[in-house]
């Protein structure tokens, strides 16, 4: 890599800390100049240029910066613009789609230049879709929970007596980009016998049907490249976060050192890997008889709280990952705080 290199682009939102500032010290101690774009404030706050097939520049508050001097982009997180109230709601979702539109152009031109990615655009799109997710992860011998994705109301009282009446449900896709954001956001939630004369919703939005597994504890497993840091959460302490852990109050349920199963680290570096990411937040159930069942991998998926209470170094690890040069795998490593 040229010593010319030394930009390492972060994208993110106004709302997001401790993760990107993290990876940019971590970044910053290697010897690179990190540089954080909110990708809401674009296109009123800075400004990029394209020449399909040539070059890219950026305009940005820190100044301006061309393709030859960018070494990798996070793409911690692109969400869409914030415009100003002056703009008419009807042109709104023109603009959004136009911006995102021409940062997705000018990130397609980075990519046959050297610059790297995690992850890389087009990939994350692709691993986002949970069908394929649990597809892989059944093929790769991963335990996952019987399934229906659908907007067919009489299946889905078809699935929850097969089932025996302990089910979930929940989306494929997220509404918010943050759980702490003001956006809405739909938990994971109990499917009960009374709610299967309410599905009339599922004419206006498919939705994702699981099996409730019975929990020993959570595990969030963040997967770097061959690494797997392993967080532990007991969410029977908590009535509301049972079903989903997110709905835990604060303190109530703290995280834990945790491990998976050599097996199983082998398998989840494997999935992250066919889904072409670099890094992957994969969710599992530990069951009170010992068995791991995999419930997603989130591409974008939060790991702070990891590194925060455990003292796990994910942000070291993608630091590497944006700056290291590529050597043979090695086989997967769990990490332990």
């Amino acid at each position: 890599m040229s010593a010319l290199r030394r930009v390492v682009l972060l994208l993110t939102h106004s709302g997001d800390y401790y993760t990107v500032d993290r990876v940019a010290e971590e970044l910053t101690h290697r010897g690179y100049h990190p540089v954080r774009l909110d990708t809401d404030r674009f296109p009123a706050e800075w400004a990029l240029a394209t020449v399909p097939g040539q070059e890219g520049w950026l305009k940005t508050p820190a100044g301006e910066l061309r393709e030859q001097e960018l070494q990798a982009v996070w793409l911690r997180r692109v969400v869409l613009p914030r415009f100003d109230e002056a703009l008419e709601p009807a042109y709104r979702e023109a603009c959004a789609r136009e911006s995102l539109a021409t940062l997705e152009g000018f990130l397609d031109t980075l990519e046959p230049s050297g610059c790297r990615f995690v992850n890389a655009p087009g990939a994350e799109r692709l691993a986002q879709n949970k069908a394929r997710q649990l597809r892989l992860a059944q093929a790769l011998g991963l335990e996952v929970p019987r399934t229906l994705i659908t907007n067919d109301a009489s299946r889905v009282r078809a699935f929850f007596a097969q089932v025996e009446g302990r089910a979930v449900t929940k989306m494929l896709t997220p509404l918010s980009q943050s759980m702490n954001g003001s956006e809405p956001f739909l938990y994971t939630n109990e499917l009960r016998a009374e709610h299967l004369d309410e599905l009339e919703g599922l004419s206006y939005s498919p939705m994702v049907f699981q099996e409730r597994i019975p929990k020993a504890r959570e595990l969030r497993v963040s997967v770097v490249g061959e690494r797997c840091f392993v967080g532990a959460i007991d969410t029977s302490r908590s009535a509301a976060g049972q079903v989903d852990w997110r709905r835990s109050k604060p303190g109530e349920c703290p995280w834990q050192a945790g491990t998976v199963p050599p097996e199983v680290a082998t398998q989840l570096v494997r999935l992250v890997a066919m889904l072409g990411l670099s890094y992957g937040a994969v969710d599992l159930i530990v069951t009170p008889e010992g068995r791991h069942v995999f419930l997603e991998v989130n591409p974008g998926g939060e790991w702070g709280m990891l590194e925060k209470e455990l003292g796990l170094p994910i942000a070291a690890a993608l630091a590497e990952a944006l700056t290291a040069p590529v050597h043979p795998a090695a086989g997967p490593r769990q990490e332990i705080g």
